[in-house]
């Protein structure tokens, strides 16, 4: 297996695996990977409402997608989808949990939760595969999920961009021509999509310390 580079990463945060919920948002800033399938979009880290001892983890790509555009949007099998988990408090990854796109048969690949033999910068495919998903199409009326035999819950495929931002309004206040945000504001985003992988882990398999905090952070990765 060929080890592989990172071309983005970013989306840091600390989520408490009690209570709460975190969330980082970046939208085609990063000029490597404006318009790729590499740009990450958004993270979000938050207690299972179903479940209270499962975490939810939601990783978005390839943001701004049209719904025209959504319907031949698709995983890049080259790209390695991370989430990177620090149980220790040292900003370094104790366990991962990889995606890997099988373009052969249009399913999406997770393994882990797992020690990575890597940290940093590059990262190789860890220990055996976790379970499978079908990418559930654009439009679908039932979204397909799968679930491993150590209860890790997996959903692949579109969905409409979860994060709302006024762009416009925040413009204005740059400018100084606005002192602040107005209620509700205008989502910048609204009728555009994202391509979601969203994995419901059970919190015994992260390995959290007793105070019950994790740092999780996002990346993409592309085959050197």
């Amino acid at each position: 297996m060929k080890r592989n580079r990172l071309l983005f990463g970013l989306l840091a945060g600390v989520a408490l695996i009690t209570a709460g919920a975190i969330y980082a948002s970046d939208h085609i800033d990063a000029p490597n990977v404006k318009n790729k399938s590499t740009d990450i979009t958004d993270l979000y880290a938050f207690q299972s409402t179903d479940n209270t001892s499962n975490m939810v983890f939601v990783l978005n790509t390839q943001g701004l997608l049209s719904p025209a555009a959504t319907a031949t949007a698709k995983f890049d099998e080259n790209t390695l989808i991370q989430l990177n988990i620090d149980n220790t408090g040292d900003a370094v990854e104790d366990l991962v949990i990889q995606c890997k796109y099988n373009a052969s048969t249009n399913k999406m690949e997770i393994y882990g939760p797992i020690k990575p033999s890597v940290t940093g910068l590059r990262s190789k495919i860890e220990g055996s595969m976790t379970t499978s998903v079908a990418v559930t199409p654009y439009g679908a009326a039932t979204p397909i999920s799968a679930t491993s035999s150590s209860g890790v819950k997996v959903f692949a495929g579109p969905r409409d961009d979860p994060f709302f931002f006024d762009l416009n309004q925040y413009h204005k206040i740059l400018a100084g021509t606005a002192s602040g945000f107005v209620n509700p504001g205008s989502d910048a985003f609204a009728g555009t999509n994202v391509m979601s992988i969203v994995m419901e882990v059970p919190k015994a398999l992260l390995n959290a310390p007793s105070s019950g905090n994790l740092n999780v952070w996002l990346t993409t990765r592309s085959k050197e």
